[in-house]
């Protein structure tokens, strides 16, 4: 979403960056460049004016002036007050202590409610917290039926609501539904509307009223931009929402909306959809996406992600195999599938610091996402006999693999060959750190560590020794 402010901004901190020392018309020219690039990514235009006088008095303040390296001071400057503008700290749900919490999505028609309902109620899961989902959408053709299907998908427990009744019985009857079945979180998805439409907004109000919900979630569409911000500013005037969950974060819009909506409504982004799975759902970290901005990566996400893909068991039996030489195509196919999880190859690169900068000049580089199918596809038309030893593979073999998996036999034949070398040097590998030797790319000390670990173990023997004489 990002992308085209990220480039626009980095050409703008080349003009800070580019002088040894800065004035007046050094920093004049460089914020003139930042505020076009946010103007053209649709943030609010008051926003931008208060954004960008803030970092026009730091700019010119002592902390910049005596700097060693002010082009740097002011990329520091800008970081710090995007964070601000975010929202400045992660702001996560009020859950409060006597349960259940009660949760209402509101927002327009085709924002996203109900699936981000059915999202919210997968998150909240995974917090040991044992969520209830309440359809109380009663216009929208389907829409019951729809969150029924969601939480059937997720296991979770659904209020049995009809399309004849109303959606503030339903709400209130669906809390003492949830009390009985010992659910201590209430979704409520209420159906969605334009804020000019007062009797609907009316209901809106009627159902906070009965219900006391501890948190009210305005669900915005990013791809509406400016708009976005100006539509949650009217559900915040008549619900005082807690929080903005905002919903296509994936796709191409320019990010004005996350940009503006905090210092607009005063209110928090607390989500944000970043796919169509039930399982794309992030915490909004206002200082990961500031980083990720102005292109200085977001390490941490990465790290949650792969903390979520690889299990700490499986890398641990994985490590064994290695050890033993025991690794094989099925195992090699698994791990792959793992690394796709995290995302795309060009998604996972936006957050290692220093090589979303090698976007523009990787362009011409196709990720090798169409490669990883291939090879995916080649090692699931082998039997699993053939996966845990790929020296069963005969030609006549190789020919009906490639013919089911829409490759050819030369395709077959060089990721097995592939596959060997890197066993190979696996081995070799593994047959180094045994020795106590350093193996290439790992920190140098690593053999020093093995022999403090060896003197130790024969320090203890010769105690053990002592203490049986």
């Amino acid at each position: 979403m990002f992308d085209s402010l990220s480039d626009r901004l980095n050409a703008a901190f080349k003009r800070f960056k580019g002088h040894g020392r800065l004035d007046a018309k050094n920093i004049k020219d460089g914020l003139r460049e930042v505020r076009l690039a946010l103007l053209e990514a649709d943030v609010h235009f008051s926003v931008v004016k208060d954004f960008i006088e803030r970092i026009k008095d730091r700019a010119q303040g002592q902390e910049v002036l005596e700097s060693l390296t002010p082009g740097q001071q002011v990329v520091k400057i800008v970081h710090e007050e995007m964070i601000e503008l975010l929202g400045g700290t992660t702001s996560g749900l009020d859950l409060g202590t006597k349960p259940p919490l009660v949760i209402m999505m509101a927002g327009l028609q085709g924002s996203g409610k109900t699936t981000t309902s059915a999202k919210l109620a997968l998150y909240l899961r995974r917090q040991k917290r044992k969520p209830f989902l309440v359809p109380a959408d009663v216009y929208r053709p389907a829409a019951i039926d729809q969150l029924h299907k969601l939480a059937n998908e997720l296991g979770v427990p659904a209020f049995a609501s009809t399309a004849d009744m109303n959606p503030v019985d339903i709400c209130s009857q669906a809390i003492e539904e949830a009390k009985k079945q010992a659910c201590d979180v209430v979704l409520l998805d209420t159906a969605g509307r334009l804020h000019i439409d007062e009797l609907l907004m009316q209901e809106l109000q009627a159902i906070k009223e009965t219900c006391k919900p501890q948190e009210i979630l305005f669900v915005a569409d990013s791809m509406t931009g400016q708009d976005a911000v100006n539509v949650a500013a009217r559900f915040n005037e008549l619900l005082d929402v807690t929080g903005v969950v905002l919903t296509k974060m994936e796709g191409d819009a320019r990010g004005g909306a996350a940009l503006s909506i905090k210092s607009v409504t005063g209110k928090p982004i607390k989500f944000v959809g970043m796919g169509e799975k039930l399982s794309d759902l992030e915490v909004f970290h206002p200082d990961r996406v500031a980083s990720r901005i102005l292109g200085m990566g977001d390490v941490l996400t990465l790290i949650e992600k792969a903390q979520e893909a690889i299990d700490a068991k499986e890398a641990a039996e994985l490590e064994k195999k290695f050890k033993r030489s025991e690794f094989n195509l099925e195992d090699f196919r698994s791990q792959m599938k793992k690394i796709r999880k995290l995302g795309s190859l060009e998604g996972i690169m936006k957050m290692i610091p220093g090589m979303g900068q090698m976007r523009k000049q990787l362009q011409n580089v196709k990720m090798p996402e169409k490669e990883l199918t291939r090879i995916d596809a080649i090692i699931s038309s082998m039997t699993l006999a053939e996966r845990e030893d790929h020296k069963l593979i005969t030609l006549s073999r190789k020919k009906r693999i490639a013919a089911g998996s829409g490759t050819s036999v030369a395709d077959v034949t060089a990721l097995l060959k592939n596959f060997e070398q890197m066993q190979k040097m696996m081995k070799k590998m593994m047959g180094k750190q045994k020795q106590g030797k350093a193996i290439p790319g790992m920190p140098k000390n690593t053999s020093a560590q093995i022999k403090q670990k060896r003197l130790k173990r024969k320090k203890l023997k010769q105690m053990k020794r002592k203490s049986k004489k």
